[in-house]
């Protein structure tokens, strides 16, 4: 088989390249993707997750089973809805959140089963 030039050579680098960058979505999507997992990322946002899997609650319930202050709650629940993952409505004084997609639990559950088993046995 003949020895390849330079060019040619760089051709099918860039051929390779070009059909490998075809692999990876488009940066809004890649940056929309990441914003969701950074939502994901704190435990406090995974616990109120978990909670609202039993279905709506009311800031107040999350308040008391978190023991967190009020403020904090909110902050995580608007960061929670702000990536799309829960939904809030008004009634009287308070809000009450739910899951808007009860998906999500499913997504979670995937991601426990491919954490490595020395990180869940820490518990």
């Amino acid at each position: 088989m003949p020895e390849l030039d330079k060019e040619d050579k760089y051709c099918l680098e860039k051929n390779r390249s070009s059909h490998l960058n075809r692999k990876i979505p488009p940066q809004i999507i890649l940056e929309n993707l990441s914003e969701s997992f950074k939502a994901l990322s704190d435990p406090t946002r995974l616990k109120i997750i978990y909670l609202l899997e039993g279905g709506e609650l009311c800031v107040c319930e999350l308040i008391m089973a978190l023991d967190k202050p009020q403020s904090t709650i909110s902050h995580h629940l608007n960061v929670l809805k702000n990536a799309g993952f829960i939904a809030g409505r008004k009634e009287g004084l308070w809000i009450h959140y739910k899951l808007k997609n009860p998906q999500i639990m499913s997504i979670i559950n995937q991601l426990r089963e491919i954490t490595p088993q020395e990180i869940e046995n820490e518990r």
